[in-house]
């Protein structure tokens, strides 16, 4: 077991979250964008987080999205993974077989791909009304550690996000708006106390198409809530997260032996 300790102990991931406007329902741009600011980047990073739709902003109106561009986006996405030899994640508009879907892609250098369907859709803003729902968590694993990556809204219900499975990382990419961005906050830091876990929220800045103002707070929470990360303004954000800490305190705390079982009906 000490030596096992001691392994896991020297595993290290540094990850850069890019909070940023978005180009209203602009998949080019946007991309052109993200381009811009990859090339910027000051340090060399293991994962990148984008916002939620990051191509397009919150938008409703995905007909107004060619088909063509999320096939466009997720080939975007594996470039720019080989590129950076960095996991690429975030959410797009997603179309196909004349379904609409809030899709989080989980892109890894040499061409490896996942993703995650939003499993709680908007119904503040009609988003159950256009995109489809989806049923499944998405567990990853890179360089030693599992993430568990989750869109906006989910973030609100704690079920959905419980550490079951013992994940690392719990991610959240999001579009929250300024108004409610309190909450945004105090869930981040209890998702991670809850599941002893990092907890990582990737919010976008500026205003959409629809005048929605969006005020960033994107974050990193340790195991313990302390916050790693944060910012209110448009930039690149990094952190180091440790197996170490996840461990050392796992073993010394033990609050996820206690978690209570139960099957999640979907």
């Amino acid at each position: 077991m000490k030596k096992y300790i001691l392994i896991e102990m020297q595993e290290k991931l540094k990850v850069a979250l890019i909070q940023s406007v978005l180009h209203w329902e602009d998949p080019e741009a946007n991309r052109a964008m993200f381009d811009k600011k990859m090339e910027s980047m000051t340090e060399n990073v293991d994962v990148i987080i984008l916002p939620e739709m990051f191509t397009t902003g919150f938008t409703m109106n995905p007909q107004h999205i060619d088909i063509s561009e999320g096939r466009k986006t997720v080939e975007w996405m594996h470039r720019k993974a080989d590129e950076k030899k960095a996991v690429i994640i975030g959410s797009i508009v997603y179309s196909q077989n004349r379904k609409h879907y809030n899709r989080l892609f989980f892109v890894a250098p040499n061409r490896s791909e996942t993703h995650y369907d939003k499993r709680h859709t908007f119904t503040l803003a009609g988003e159950h009304e256009v995109y489809e729902r989806g049923n499944e968590l998405l567990i990853e694993e890179y360089k030693g550690f599992v993430f568990c990556p989750l869109i906006c809204y989910d973030l609100r219900f704690p079920v959905w996000s419980r550490n079951t499975v013992d994940y690392d990382i719990l991610i959240y990419v999001a579009n929250w708006p300024k108004p409610r961005v309190d909450a945004w906050d105090n869930l981040l830091q209890a998702r991670a106390i809850e599941n002893m876990a990092y907890c990582i929220g990737v919010n976008r800045s500026g205003a959409d198409g629809l005048g929605h103002e969006y005020s960033g707070h994107s974050a990193v929470y340790d195991v313990l809530g302390n916050t790693l990360a944060y910012s209110e303004k448009e930039e690149v954000l990094y952190t180091t997260l440790t197996k170490e800490h996840i461990v050392l305190n796992r073993q010394k705390l033990r609050f996820l032996d206690d978690r209570d079982e139960f099957t999640l009906v979907r």
